[in-house]
């Protein structure tokens, strides 16, 4: 009897102690809190896509009540709501210099060689891991829709063609597609830059072509026509230096001789539909 009432005075004090620990915890180590964030919050989308480059909507309204970010770095907002997020604080709403996920690839069934039928579990990753779906191309767009599935915001459909199309209007930026897609095809690019080179084969001449109608061939033409060396030639590819901030003009595609790369103005633009 003696030892279960030494046991639960010990066990008491314990309490006891914790309780006080973590009361001076409480008091002297917290962290205060801006209440006009949880209020920040309730006013963004909560998608949580983390276009805006934070980890949610809780930590990009934490960082705007802190002066970290502008309203206008969330990408799914409308003006209205960054407008009143603005007014709220009191702050500039700030402008955005708003991306999109474009496809570096304009290979779809008409184009691409096709050297097998694929009969498997419907995904890109499988299809990738299992000998490229049968598609010659090994560095072209499998077309089954991974990136759809992986869209949050219904951003991308895939066309008749077997290529995703994104739809400007609704893409945030996220980069779900990014990841989802296993060749490292699309890339998050400023909408703005209306310049898109729709390919990733690394051949150059006949070797591309011979996979791919569309496949760049390594011409050079298109950097010879971009003005300001804007275009260069890397592993056999046209790179476009979007850092400039520069739009070359359509001049780089006009000799392009399979289309491989497109200009098209920002409101027209649709990922992979510039070819019947």
């Amino acid at each position: 009897m003696h030892d279960v009432l030494m046991a639960g005075a010990i066990m008491a004090g314990l309490g006891i102690l914790l309780g006080a620990v973590l009361a001076f915890a409480y008091r002297f180590l917290r962290v205060p809190e801006d209440p006009r964030a949880q209020r920040v919050e309730s006013m963004l989308p909560s998608s949580n896509c983390g276009g805006c480059g934070e980890p949610g909507c809780r930590a990009f309204a934490e960082a705007l009540v802190k002066g970290l970010r502008q309203p206008s770095g969330c990408t799914v907002a409308s003006k209205e709501r960054v407008a009143e997020i603005a007014n709220f604080l009191g702050v500039d709403a700030g402008s955005l210099d708003r991306k999109v996920a474009r496809l570096h690839c304009g290979g779809g069934r008409a184009q691409a060689v096709q050297i097998a039928a694929y009969e498997g579990f419907e995904s890109c990753r499988a299809a990738h891991v299992t000998g490229g779906g049968g598609k010659g191309c090994s560095w072209g767009c499998l077309g089954l829709a991974d990136c759809e599935l992986a869209c949050g915001f219904a951003a991308i459909t895939m066309n008749g063609n077997g290529l995703p199309v994104v739809d400007v209007d609704k893409c945030t930026a996220c980069g779900d597609c990014v990841v989802a897609c296993p060749r490292d095809l699309f890339e998050l690019l400023p909408l703005r830059q209306p310049l898109l080179v729709q390919c990733r084969v690394p051949l150059a001449g006949a070797a591309a072509r011979a996979l791919c109608t569309a496949a760049c061939d390594a011409c050079g033409r298109c950097v010879q026509d971009a003005p300001d060396g804007l275009l260069r030639m890397v592993d056999n590819l046209p790179r476009f230096d979007y850092a400039r901030g520069v739009d070359p003009g359509p001049s780089p595609t006009f000799r392009c001789p399979t289309g491989a790369i497109q200009y098209v103005p920002q409101q027209q633009f649709a990922a992979a539909e510039v070819r019947p």
